[in-house]
């Protein structure tokens, strides 16, 4: 496929692939609410994850100020964790599953060690020390039991690092470490989320900033909600 052909097939800017990713999730969470035996729903609802790591990966490398960036993903974190927590299990608190903000947050808060210390070590002790880092985070993410753990910490690493490498092999490294860490069920679905990805354009979009940020916690005590209702 030519350069030409491939930037017509990049229609998708920054919002519509939020938008993409937040149909899916809810998609997601209503079938594993109301219709569990809506299959269809649950696998349309692994596409959200990989959208979302991108993008906020894509929010890393733009923001004016990464220190407010990771703080406010870390704060709505703290908002979302007792609805996803009702919505996931009925209790108001529980620790062994943290929602995704928090993995969001957690995978920043490796890249911005990452960047310190690139910056201050060069050669092969800054190469070492930062992959240390990360692997740290890495490991961490199980530890802290955090939605998505690995995979989508890894997926953000991934799109941050090879963010100024050719698209192909972006292209080829996010679903292949993807499909290492989901390659069971209905999991797989999870690649179709790599089409939009490839779709983008690079832009920001229209904004609506804080609509992920407020709606990810507003759904999910809804439908809790709802669910107590009927």
């Amino acid at each position: 496929m030519d350069l030409q052909r491939l930037k017509k097939l990049q229609i998708l800017d920054g919002t519509a692939l939020k938008l993409i990713a937040m149909i899916c999730m809810v998609l997601d969470h209503t079938g594993n609410a109301f219709f569990p035996e809506k299959m269809w729903l649950r696998a349309i609802g692994r596409i959200a994850m990989p959208v979302f790591a991108f993008c906020v990966s894509e929010g890393f490398i733009h923001t004016r100020d990464r220190k407010r960036y990771i703080l406010r993903m870390l704060f709505f974190g703290l908002i979302s964790e007792v609805p996803f927590d009702l919505f996931a299990s009925g209790e108001a608190f529980v620790l062994s599953h943290q929602n995704i903000m928090f993995t969001f947050a957690w995978a920043l808060a490796g890249l911005s060690c990452y960047e310190q210390i690139a910056a201050r070590e060069r050669g092969f002790l800054g190469d070492f020390v930062s992959a240390v880092v990360l692997l740290v985070f890495l490991a961490g993410s199980l530890l802290l039991c955090l939605d998505y753990n690995m995979t989508a910490t890894t997926l953000i690493f991934i799109f941050y690092l090879l963010r100024d490498k050719p698209s192909w092999l972006r292209n080829i490294s996010a679903p292949a470490v993807y499909a290492a860490f989901r390659n069971k069920g209905m999991n797989w679905f999870g690649l179709l989320g790599f089409i939009p990805i490839f779709m983008y354009n690079g832009r920001r979009g229209r904004g609506l900033k804080w609509l992920f940020y407020i709606f990810y916690p507003a759904h999910l005590l809804g439908i809790w909600l709802i669910d107590n209702m009927l």
